[in-house]
C-alpha cells in the first residue's frame, strides 16, 4: 500500500514539473521569461463615431464647388437621434440621424428649412445608411439608388487644419462617381471628398466650436395704433440645443424694442404651440390670456393679430397663419374666426423701426 502512494507521488510531482517546464521553457535567444499576451485590438462601433455634442458648430471647408463650405449645428438632440442643420450658404438643410441595430442611418431630410423645428420623432422620409456594423474592411451594403457603399479602410491619416486623425474610410461608388468619407473617433465626420472623371470637390473640418448657440436674425412685427401701422424690427435669436422655438418667440414678442411700439403679448400669455403643418401653413396656439390680458379697441386688436401674423408666416415662410385660443378659433368681441379660417401675411402697412 505504502508503495502505490509513492508511486501516485512521483507522477503527481512529474506532471506538475511538466506544466511549469513548459510555462518556463527556455527561448531559442535564451530568454526564460514568460511570453507576454498579445495586446487587444480595439474594436470600435458606431457610438464611437456617432459623436455630436451639444450646442456645437462644425465648420468645414470647402474645395471645388462654392457650396463644399458648411456649417453644422446641433438642433435637437434625443437618445439614439440627432438633428442637424447644415447651411452651405446657399440654403440650409435638416437632417435627423439615428443610431439603431448596428446602423447609422439619416431617416428624415429636409430641404430649405430656414426655420427651426423639432422633427426627432416626425414620420421618416429617408433610409440612406450612414455606417454599418461591424466596422470591419469589406462590410458593404447597397444604397436605395443602387449605389454600393462599403468600409474600406479602417486606419486612414486624415490632416486638417484642426488637427490629424486616424479615420475609417467609407466608399460610396455609382457609375461615374466615389464618395470618399472620413470618420474619426470622438468627433464623427472630419472630410468627405468627391471625385468624377478627374474632377474632385472636397469638404474639411477647419474648426470645431463648444458652448456655441445657433443664431437666426428673424424680422418681429409689432404694432402702433396711434399711427395704425405695425413697425419691424430685425432681431437676433439665440438657440441652443433642444431650446423650445415657441419659447424663444414668446419671450421675444414680450421685450419690446424701444421706439413708439406697442406690446403683442401680455405678460402671462402663453405659446402652447407652435409649427408649420404639412398644408405649408404655419399653426400657432395661445393661453386664453392671450384675450383676458389684451384690453385693447378694434383697431389695436387687428394690429395686434397682425403683428403676430406676419412675424410667424415670415419666419416659417407662408403667407397664411392658423391662429387660435386654447384650440379654438380665434374669437373676441370684435373679431370671430370660423375653423379652417386663416389670417393672411400683409406687409404692405409695415415700415423698420429706426
Amino acid at each position: 500500500m505504502k508503495k502505490f502512494i509513492l508511486i501516485i507521488s512521483i507522477i503527481l510531482s512529474l506532471v506538475l514539473l511538466s506544466s511549469c517546464a513548459k510555462k518556463d521553457e527556455v527561448k531559442p535567444d535564451g530568454n526564460n521569461k514568460p511570453t507576454p499576451p498579445e495586446p487587444k485590438t480595439e474594436v470600435l462601433t458606431i457610438k464611437d463615431y456617432y459623436s455630436y455634442a451639444e450646442n456645437t458648430k462644425y465648420v468645414y471647408e470647402g474645395e471645388g464647388n462654392e457650396y463644399a463650405s458648411y456649417t453644422v449645428f446641433i438642433d435637437y438632440k434625443s437618445g439614439n437621434r440627432v438633428q442637424l442643420r447644415s447651411n452651405n450658404g446657399g440654403t440650409e438643410m435638416v437632417k435627423v440621424l439615428e443610431n439603431k441595430d448596428g446602423e447609422l442611418r439619416s431617416i428624415l431630410s429636409r430641404g430649405e428649412s430656414y426655420y427651426r423645428e423639432n422633427l426627432i420623432q416626425a414620420p421618416s422620409n429617408d433610409s440612406d445608411i450612414l455606417l454599418k456594423e461591424p466596422l470591419e474592411i469589406g462590410t458593404s451594403w447597397t444604397l436605395a439608388d443602387g449605389r454600393k457603399r462599403s468600409i474600406s479602410n479602417l486606419k486612414v491619416d486624415v490632416t486638417t487644419p484642426l488637427g490629424n486623425y486616424q479615420t475609417l474610410e467609407v466608399t460610396t461608388e455609382s457609375k461615374d462617381s466615389k464618395i470618399q468619407d472620413y470618420y474619426a473617433p470622438n468627433i464623427g465626420l472630419v472630410k468627405s471628398l468627391f471625385t468624377s472623371d478627374g474632377y474632385e470637390v472636397s469638404s474639411t473640418l477647419i474648426k470645431l466650436e463648444t458652448n456655441v448657440p445657433l443664431v437666426q436674425t428673424v424680422r418681429l412685427y409689432y404694432p402702433n395704433a396711434n399711427v395704425d401701422k405695425l413697425y419691424f424690427v430685425n432681431k437676433q435669436l439665440t438657440f441652443r440645443t433642444n431650446d423650445i422655438t415657441k419659447l424663444i418667440f414668446e419671450n421675444a414678442f414680450k421685450e419690446l424694442p424701444k421706439g413708439d411700439v406697442a406690446k403683442v403679448l401680455g405678460p402671462n400669455v402663453k405659446i402652447k404651440s407652435l409649427y408649420l403643418n404639412k398644408d405649408e401653413r404655419a399653426y400657432i396656439d395661445f393661453s386664453k390670456e392671450l384675450l383676458s390680458e389684451m384690453n385693447a379697441g378694434a383697431g389695436y386688436e387687428s394690429l395686434i393679430l397682425q403683428s403676430i401674423t406676419n412675424t410667424i408666416g415670415a419666419y416659417y415662410g407662408v403667407d397664411m397663419v392658423y391662429l387660435t385660443v386654447e384650440g379654438n378659433p380665434y374669437t373676441s368681441g370684435h373679431i370671430e374666426m370660423k375653423k379652417g379660417e386663416f389670417f393672411k401675411v400683409n406687409l404692405s402697412n409695415a415700415v423698420e423701426l429706426k
